[in-house]
């Protein structure tokens, strides 16, 4: 084996180097523990063809998005709770960048017309001494997958022609 073999130091990635871009002007404005629930799948049918019995068809339908939740340490900045409770046309689409150890950008997922659909407080406990873990849950339209990205968080108007909300 050579050097050329081996990936470069600078360019793995772990999951623990991520930032969310969620604000109008695409300005980084909160740190968070956890990021879960990326995820799509494409619905299908499978249906059988006859007098041809070793193979299956597929059909395909829409995809679909899984929810997806955020979590942070509690901070004096009530954002999450504002959106929250803000009214239904205020969706945004957020990026979630993941960084190697060097710092540059490996994959920017951008969640199309995120909308806020569960918040949840700590759990508080008189015992405990764990850091305060709010939760922010988001329903999303869709979902970009790109190895570059970032600075385009935006809020979103819905799109009169055909109500969905666009995707960038």
């Amino acid at each position: 084996m050579t050097n050329s073999d081996f990936p470069r130091a600078a360019s793995y990635v772990t999951t623990n180097h991520f930032y969310v871009e969620m604000s109008p002007d695409s300005t980084i404005v909160a740190c968070f523990t956890e990021c879960s629930g990326l995820s799509a799948k494409v619905n299908y049918e499978t249906y059988f063809e006859g007098g041809n019995n070793d193979q299956q068809k597929i059909l395909l339908g829409h995809a679909s998005f899984s929810e997806v939740t955020l979590k942070r340490g509690v901070t004096d900045d009530l954002s999450f709770w504002g959106w929250f409770t803000a009214t239904t046309s205020r969706r945004r689409n957020i990026n979630i960048l993941l960084f190697n150890q060097a710092g540059e950008t490996r994959q920017c997922w951008t969640l199309i017309g995120a909308i806020p659909v569960s918040w949840q407080a700590p759990s508080l406990q008189a015992e405990g001494n764990a850091v305060a873990i709010e939760e922010l849950t988001l329903a999303i339209e869709g979902l970009t997958v790109a190895t570059t990205g970032g600075g385009a968080a935006t809020v979103v108007t819905r799109d009169s022609t055909n109500g969905s909300f666009p995707s960038s």
